[in-house]
């Protein structure tokens, strides 16, 4: 895998650390807040340079949170290597994650968030939402910022390609559903829509993608379109 990261500022105090593979990208966020946040790992092997890159901000050893949408290698294949340098950190996941997996693997005892609860973590209140089998996986949710209104979207709008701009305003729902098309990672559940439907409530203006660019503009119009695709 990559050995450089790069990273951005995406929203005040939001920043994209961007790992390129051949053909893919991973995105790892960094909440500088009072008590740092760091969202999705990036796989073991990423672990240096995302580190690399959030030393470019903060000491790694300060964050607080490590936080993640699901159980998966790219979600957090690195948890336990940055537990290891910050030692007040503790793993962020939901009340289902938790239970089934993260309780077990993590070196330390997560902080599991219910369905709608909202931890202010210094400068950002977060607000985490269940979304089982949204895209995928029976313990996904996801993180709203309720503070600069960006929506942590996990695998939602998965671009392919590698050397993504840090943050566009153009169409990514034509690249991200052409890259679906043929893999097709949506599980598909009944309320898939109503799921699209409760975050488009949300009305978001940013959306920080886990691969690909991240996103600026009308984030309630954008996921309702999704939402007309899948459905």
């Amino acid at each position: 895998m990559t050995e450089a990261a790069r990273i951005d500022e995406i929203a005040p105090r939001v920043y994209r650390i961007a790992s390129d593979v051949p053909g893919f990208s991973f995105n790892q966020y960094l909440i500088a807040a009072e008590k740092p946040l760091l969202w999705h790992t990036g796989p073991r092997a990423l672990f240096a340079a995302t580190r690399t890159a959030i030393a470019r901000v903060l000491d790694p050893a300060t964050l607080r949170w490590i936080g993640f949408s699901h159980l998966e290698a790219d979600e957090m294949g690195a948890l336990n290597p940055f537990l290891a340098v910050a030692p007040n950190a503790q793993p962020l996941c939901g009340a289902i994650g938790a239970l089934v997996s993260i309780t077990d693997l993590a070196d330390k005892p997560p902080r599991a968030l219910a369905n709608g609860e909202v931890l202010d973590i210094g400068g950002a209140r977060l607000r985490w939402i269940d979304t089982p089998h949204l895209p995928h996986g029976w313990d996904c949710g996801l993180i709203f910022d309720e503070t600069a209104k960006t929506l942590f979207c996990g695998d939602l709008f998965t671009q392919g390609g590698s050397a993504h701009a840090p943050i566009v305003e153009t169409d990514i729902l034509g690249p991200s559903e052409a890259f679906r098309g043929p893999l097709d990672y949506f599980a598909h559940a009944p309320d898939t829509a109503a799921q699209l439907e409760r975050l488009a409530t949300l009305a978001p203006v940013t959306l920080a993608c886990m691969h690909g660019s991240a996103w600026r503009g009308d984030g309630g119009a954008l996921l309702r379109a999704l939402a007309a695709r899948v459905g």
